[in-house]
């Protein structure tokens, strides 16, 4: 077994097509990607925010203060418009034609004074499907106005501040959470770490397995292997392994390298923030989070590597592999679901417990005694598809199929 283990070792570190997705994608285009989405999406909010919007607005004579504090705002700009409050075809055609990013139409019942009118409503027009800042904007210069226009009739009445304050907010709940920093990250990050994880290692793993089957089929040198005098079972078990060290190990690298750059790109608060967190995981911990990714990773490896003996060809191995993705991410969709926890029948049910039991370890709030169904199912059905594995690597007609 070990001897198979060593051969294909060598062969995939031979292999620089097969290195360059294991170490040097992870290493370098994995973080250029994340890092690209991140710079452009900035620049793409940046730029929305510095954008100078122009506007229409239709009843200016009814509220002189609010279209002088419009036209005071640097990063609007005023297009006017003999357009009236009634035309509701003409000025959606307008905000359409994008002659102006929006028009806002005031009533000729406004009034500054609330206790003459009470509640002024008035209609904005604008196109919402993509990303703009109309509406922060607008609601930056009417909040103030607001505000300003209820002191003053707070003033007018006689209230005392105090009372002021209980008119706007009758009721108001002073939150006081339980949960410490480490929870309350661990809430938000906690289900993304095994869906990255599960994906690297199911990819890293495909195409070491893909070729250590189907890719041995086509070079014409199974044949061989097979008229060594090795037993059929410590072959499977050499290319299984193989396959798992790869994937664990592509995996690894992946995440090693985001975090690096990360902490590289990052500013020193949010390194801080970083070490902090990570600071707060105990190692036994970090052991249990890779402990359980030994079951997950023989489960992945024996379901590609009978995959791939099955397979006349490479191309026909990737064909039957790439659903795999989409079946794994299952599992791990559910488990990032509200409500669901690690207890009753989730405990049991294979990657959804291992993504759910990550999440609660890097949260701290783990209840140890759930790793127990954890083990026993993952590695029973990873012990279950080893065996098939090694069943369908005796039969003649699956090997030359």
């Amino acid at each position: 077994m070990w001897l198979v283990f060593q051969k294909e070792i060598k062969e995939l570190l031979r292999d620089r097509k097969t290195l360059f997705f294991m170490i040097a994608l992870p290493l370098l285009l994995f973080p250029l990607i994340f890092g690209g989405v991140a710079y452009f999406s900035g620049k793409a909010i940046e730029k929305a925010q510095n954008k100078v919007l122009t506007y229409t607005i239709i009843g200016a004579e009814f509220a002189p203060t609010l279209a002088g504090k419009l036209s005071q705002a640097d990063d609007l700009s005023l297009n006017t418009s003999a357009l009236e409050a009634d035309d509701v075809a003409g000025i959606k055609a307008l905000v359409k034609s994008e002659s102006v990013d929006f028009v806002l139409v005031i009533p000729n019942t406004y009034s500054d004074s609330v206790l003459k009118v009470g509640q002024n409503v008035l209609t904005l027009y604008l196109n919402d499907a993509g990303l703009n800042m109309v509406q922060r904007r607008l609601n930056n210069i009417v909040d103030n106005l607001s505000e300003s226009n209820r002191d003053q009739a707070f003033i007018e009445l006689g209230i005392a501040e105090d009372i002021q304050k209980g008119l706007i907010e009758p009721i108001v709940i002073d939150k006081v959470s339980t949960a410490d920093k480490r929870e309350s990250i661990g809430e938000k990050i906690g289900g993304l770490i095994p869906y990255m994880v599960f994906i690297l290692c199911l990819q890293g793993a495909m195409l070491p397995a893909t070729d250590i089957g189907a890719g041995e089929k086509e070079r014409g040198t199974l044949e061989t292997l097979l008229i060594s005098p090795i037993p059929r079972n410590q072959l499977v078990m050499g290319k299984f392994l193989t396959i798992a060290f790869a994937g664990v190990t592509s995996a690894m690298v992946t995440v090693a390298s985001l975090f690096v750059w990360g902490v590289m790109l990052s500013q020193g608060m949010a390194v801080e923030l970083i070490t902090e967190f990570m600071g707060a995981i105990s190692a036994l911990d970090f052991v249990l989070m890779f402990a359980m990714l030994i079951p997950v990773v023989a489960i992945f490896s024996a379901v590609l590597l009978s995959l791939s003996i099955y397979a006349k060809s490479f191309k026909e191995a990737q064909g039957y592999m790439t659903p795999l993705v989409f079946i794994v991410l299952i599992p791990i969709i559910l488990a990032m679901l509200p409500g669901i926890k690690l207890e009753g029948i989730y405990a049991w049910i294979p990657l959804m417990n291992v993504a759910l039991a990550i999440k609660e370890l890097i949260k701290g709030t783990m209840d140890y005694m759930a790793l127990i169904p954890i083990f026993l199912s993952t590695t029973a059905i990873a012990g279950l598809l080893l065996a098939f594995c090694i069943q369908w690597f005796n039969r003649e007609k699956v090997l030359f199929r």
